[in-house]
């Protein structure tokens, strides 16, 4: 049998570690553990001092708020906590849903649990969070306003260059059908009339809202004059009021310096709003062409059932006049009989009107045939009535909400810009006005109606 360390049992083996072998095994793994630390491959940037990192082209450095598809807000904060690296700026930002009925102490306190402590004397204590907008009596140098505060204008305060406004405009495109569709217009007042308004120091006037936030030209003013707000301030109402400015500040107790957020224009507030309806008005546009020549199918055929009873009316009474005057029977005849058939007719048609639940009048009747026919020809074109019926009232929900919107904004939505077809504004309004009748409609749709008029 062989005798050789391979064929030897591992329990009769040797197994002391020689003073050179373990020397030899610690070199090696010191070699390792040096290559590592210095191979940017294995780990990138290991080989510098934490001190002299360099900054991140794609830092952020500056708050965004964005609206989301279910009407929230969400706000994204680069917080920056205690750091001895004060060169380092690639900060991971913290990403917040609010809805504009909170208050900000909400939004305060949501900030407040992702911050650490603060050492204030012997005590450490929670950062306080303070909201800033900027002030809209800037232009007027007043004396006595000692409570608002002269911050500077941000870096990126600036106007937007060419390519931010090509981003922009890209993101506020959507393609529906294939085709390339863009937001609605907004008629805004120009600075001129907006300061005009104002009034000058000392004097009254109206404080207008432009609606256009983040996308306001820079005024040039090397000075921004922020107000604080109180934090029972709905959010919704803070930042209508921003949105005079290009951004609002989140101050945060012991930060070196505050976070400037992007004030959301009218255009972002709505935007999934208007695209949404603008998918919704599609949909309603196919529909209408099918729904409305079924309606004048329906509404001739009606017409000639009408006719048809007229006739039928007209040849009755020639009936009775051929009989009563050209025949034997005469008048003595007649009378009983033209009685009685008048007198089955009111009652067959008073049964007809109870067993079908309507009013007794000539409109019910009409109604109840054009229904009838509509019906038939609904089915026969494919024409899915529930389905029409579920896009009317989301299409005019979603015109409420951006109605809404922009009477916060004091702006004026052009409507058929994003509806895109007149027939659809003018289903809208039609289901609007039926509702009204019916005592379900609102008072300010109502008023909207009588202003498009």
């Amino acid at each position: 049998m062989d005798d050789s360390s391979n064929s030897t049992p591992a329990e009769q083996l040797n197994n002391k570690v020689t003073g050179e072998e373990q020397l030899d095994y610690d070199k090696r793994v010191a070699a390792d553990k040096g290559k590592q630390i210095r191979t940017p491959w294995m780990r990138e940037g290991s080989d510098q001092p934490p001190v002299a990192r360099q900054r991140s082209a794609g830092a952020m450095t500056k708050g965004k708020l964005l609206t989301t598809p279910s009407r929230m807000l969400k706000l994204i904060l680069p917080l920056t906590t205690m750091d001895a690296n004060s060169d380092r700026k690639d900060v991971e930002p913290l990403a917040l849903l609010v809805h504009p009925s909170q208050p900000l102490s909400y939004l305060e306190r949501l900030i407040q649990s992702e911050l650490p402590t603060i050492k204030k004397g012997d005590k450490e204590k929670v950062p306080n969070v303070y909201f800033r907008a900027e002030d809209s009596n800037q232009e007027m140098e007043e004396s006595d306003n000692a409570g608002s505060k002269k911050t500077p204008v941000h870096e990126h305060g600036a106007a937007p260059t060419e390519e931010d406004d090509a981003e922009f405009e890209a993101s506020d495109e959507i393609k529906i059908d294939g085709k390339l569709e863009k937001t609605g217009k907004l008629n805004q007042k120009t600075p001129e009339e907006a300061k005009a308004l104002r009034g000058g120091k000392g004097q009254g006037g109206v404080e207008s809202y432009s609606g256009l936030g983040r996308e306001a030209p820079t005024t040039g003013e090397e000075e921004r004059k922020f107000v604080r707000w109180s934090s029972s301030t709905e959010i919704g109402d803070f930042i209508r009021d921003a949105a005079r400015g290009q951004e609002f500040a989140v101050e945060i107790e012991g930060a070196p310096n505050d976070i400037r957020v992007g004030v959301p224009s009218f255009n972002d507030r709505t935007y999934y709003l208007r695209m949404r309806l603008r998918n919704t008005s599609g949909k309603i546009s196919k529909m209408a062409d099918v729904k409305k020549e079924c309606d004048a199918i329906a509404h001739r055929g009606a017409q000639r059932v009408a006719m048809g009873g007229f006739g039928i009316l007209c040849g009755w009474w020639y009936l009775v006049y051929r009989l009563t005057f050209e025949t034997d029977l005469g008048w003595d005849v007649m009378e009983p009989v033209t009685y009685l058939v008048g007198l089955s007719t009111v009652i067959g048609a008073y049964i007809w009107f109870l067993y079908h639940n309507r009013e007794v009048s000539y409109q019910s009747a009409m109604k109840f045939t054009i229904s009838k026919r509509q019906g038939k020809l609904y089915a026969l074109k494919g024409f899915d009535l529930r389905k029409w019926e579920t896009l009317i009232e989301d299409g005019n929900a979603l015109r409420a909400e951006i109605k809404k919107v922009a009477s916060e904004y004091d702006v004026e939505w052009d409507e058929l810009e994003d509806e895109k077809d007149k027939k659809v504004t003018e289903a809208l309004k039609k289901d609007r006005v039926k509702k009204e009748k019916n005592g379900g409609g609102d008072k300010k749709d109502k008023k909207d109606d009588e202003d498009e008029d």
